[in-house]
């Protein structure tokens, strides 16, 4: 049996340049690329997230990641 899961993962940079993620599962199928750019420019303008490198200050990246497992073999109670 396989299961399928799906994961918004959400990349900005701090103010010292490193790269933080932000990850969510489940995002909803009709997500557009828009919804995405809209909802990190108010992650980054609300400034609720702090990091050891600074506020984050800017986008970088956003996908979807979709994993299947299946499982092959699994031993018997």
């Amino acid at each position: 049996m396989a299961e399928t899961t799906k994961t918004l993962q959400m990349t900005f940079r701090n103010q010292a340049g490193g790269r933080v993620t932000i990850s969510l599962t489940d995002p909803r199928d009709t997500l557009t690329g828009n919804d995405v750019t809209s909802a990190m420019d108010l992650i980054i303008a609300s400034n609720i997230f702090t990091t050891s490198g600074g506020d984050l200050v800017a986008k970088e990246e956003a996908r979807i990641i979709d994993r299947t497992v299946s499982v092959i073999y699994e031993q018997q109670q």
